[in-house]
């Protein structure tokens, strides 16, 4: 056999496509044999490089000058914002001007794009293929669930007479057109993050191509964007039709049950990115070098303790008396509630469905605020709410404290349901310390962040209830004040009050005895003070969903700012 057509043939020349090659064009580039390298390099409209083949790619390909055909640039002048030759470089035009090397310039940018490739391929991708084998799991037991149903409708009617052999039928029907709407739904919704995937992993291929490229343009207007595929996608919740029986044989038709419809609800939140230990992904959000006070609101109070956002628009606030406050960011009053009891309410929040939340430690109860009208969501023997936090699943987290005993927990409640206590950590001590000035939030990961300022510290549990780290301030010689940050005997006065957390899952506290905000990470990592915007005693804290934080003071001003 020819070797030429062998399934290992080895590499042959690029011009006569026959002799085996042994010469390299570096800026061409092309593979040459000895003899064909006279006539490649006898085309003098180009520049070649011609080297051996153990040393391609060992020289970088610069771009052409468009000023000066016959040299390459191998520099960018920061000044113009161009590529530049040796010619320009002392030319006129760019006389004191300052100059960059492109291959540092290449290596820079290559240390990004490798990052993005990175991300790309230990992050993103595993999470948008664990999606889609969620849904192929939900695909996979569709028929056995709807089998079931059809059982159950099935073994009632057998229970009934002949006459109503046509509902039973219609059910059924009903049944099927059903299970094709949901498959059909999710097969849409799988396709579409299958096609995702599919972006993700060219986008990858496309990273790998040019970080093993030698060419300079090629990294240089490579454009990166890590929000791209940052954005999950929204998650598809099916609620599966249940059929109601009933006994009562008296107009069978009416009476035999019904099924509840089939819901298919598009939830813009329901998924999460993976965040590997062993991969640092960058937040797709940067922090501002200086935080920008973006709006005051003064709301007349002279005692402010609490603020949830119900928008990017509107606001609840909560002072010093039993009224709680709706405003809009232009500081106009648009809404007033006073509590059910005449107490004053502790804490507030706003729930997934806008509803407002509210805590009332001295009738024991927590309230919810719907249609105007206030209903009682809780009430407790022997322990106190203070605070509470609306989750992500739209659970309610409720810090609670027994004056009596001088015990402490967090209590997770479902409607009416107690599904959760934490209050003690593997070993059996607390996990909060006796007291109940511990604001909640939780954040975008599922952890539960308690500013607990009894003990002077932010504590912070998994969803599990298990404590994954304690942030006790940081004793950072940037402070303004050395009088605000330490006490009279010299140690650390971190004075947390109130607590919330964003996209990022950055955790901010209220420091009220410093007058600043600590921004740390999901992992309880020190990242930087709010300092800069006059805050005076900050209290509560929220963040509405373009991550623009609420704080509010405790002389009765809520202040907006922009912190990334």
């Amino acid at each position: 056999m020819d070797a030429k057509f062998c399934a290992q043939d080895i590499i042959r020349c690029d011009l006569c496509k026959d002799r085996v090659v042994q010469m390299h064009c570096n800026l061409c580039p092309m593979n040459l044999c000895k003899d064909c390298v006279v006539e490649h390099i006898s085309d003098v409209s180009k520049k070649h490089d011609v080297v051996p083949l153990a040393l391609r790619r060992s020289k970088l390909v610069y771009p052409q000058c468009l000023t000066h055909s016959e040299e390459n640039c191998e520099m960018h002048c920061e000044d113009c914002n161009i590529l530049a030759c040796s010619k320009c470089v002392i030319s006129e035009k760019h006389k004191r001007h300052h100059f960059r090397c492109l291959q540092d310039l290449m290596n820079s940018k290559k240390e990004s794009i490798e990052k993005e490739r990175k991300r790309l391929k230990e992050t993103v991708k595993s999470t948008f293929e664990d999606i889609a084998t969620d849904i192929e799991t939900q695909l996979a037991e569709i028929d056995g669930k709807y089998e079931k149903l059809a059982s159950e409708v099935t073994t009632h009617g057998e229970e009934w007479h002949q006459e109503i052999d046509k509902v039973i039928q219609k059910n059924k029907e009903e049944i099927n057109k059903m299970r094709n709407q949901h498959r059909d739904a999710l097969n849409k919704h799988l396709n579409n993050i299958k096609k995702l995937v599919v972006d993700i992993k060219q986008s990858i291929l496309e990273t790998e191509d040019i970080l093993q490229s030698i060419e300079v343009i090629k990294s240089l207007s490579y454009e990166i964007n890590s929000e791209k595929f940052t954005k999950l996608p929204s998650k598809l919740i099916v609620m599966f039709p249940v059929f109601t029986g009933n006994n009562n044989q008296d107009q069978c038709s009416q009476l035999f049950g019904s099924l509840s419809p089939l819901s298919l609800i598009i939830e813009e939140h329901g998924y999460t990115m993976k965040t590997p230990d062993a991969v640092f992904c960058p937040p797709v959000k940067p922090l501002l070098d200086e935080p920008e006070l973006i709006t005051t609101i003064d709301t007349g109070s002279d005692r402010l303790f609490s603020v949830a956002c119900l928008s990017d628009q509107e606001i609840w606030a909560r002072g010093g008396d039993k009224i709680m406050k709706l405003y809009n960011l232009q500081g106009k009053l648009l809404k007033s509630i006073q509590t059910k009891s005449g107490n004053i309410p502790y804490d507030i929040a706003v729930t997934r469905s806008g509803d407002l939340v509210h805590t009332d430690p001295i009738s024991r109860t927590v309230n919810i605020v719907k249609n105007k009208q206030i209903q009682e969501v809780i009430r407790l023997q022997g322990w106190k709410p203070y605070y509470v936090c609306s989750t992500s699943s739209d659970d309610l987290l409720v810090t609670m404290y027994s004056g009596e005993n001088e015990h402490s927990k967090v209590v997770r409640c479902s409607g009416y349901t107690e599904k959760q206590t934490l209050q003690f950590d593997d070993k059996g001590k607390p996990l909060y310390p006796s007291g109940y000035l511990k604001c909640i939030s939780e954040n975008r990961n599922l952890d539960i962040c308690v500013a607990d300022r009894d003990a002077h510290a932010v504590v912070v549990v998994n969803q599990a209830g298990k404590l994954r780290f304690r942030y006790t301030g940081h004793p950072s010689t940037n402070k303004k004040s050395f009088y605000h940050f330490f006490n009279k005997k010299g140690s650390s006065n971190f004075d947390p009050r109130g607590i919330t957390t964003d996209s990022q899952s950055q955790i901010l506290t209220a420091d009220g005895d410093n007058n600043c905000i600590h921004i740390l990470d999901q992992d309880g990592q020190f990242l930087r003070y709010i300092d800069n915007c006059d805050l005076q005693s900050p209290f509560g804290l929220c963040v509405d969903t373009k991550d623009n934080l609420f704080v509010a003071e405790f002389r009765g001003r809520v202040k907006e700012i922009k912190y990334m």
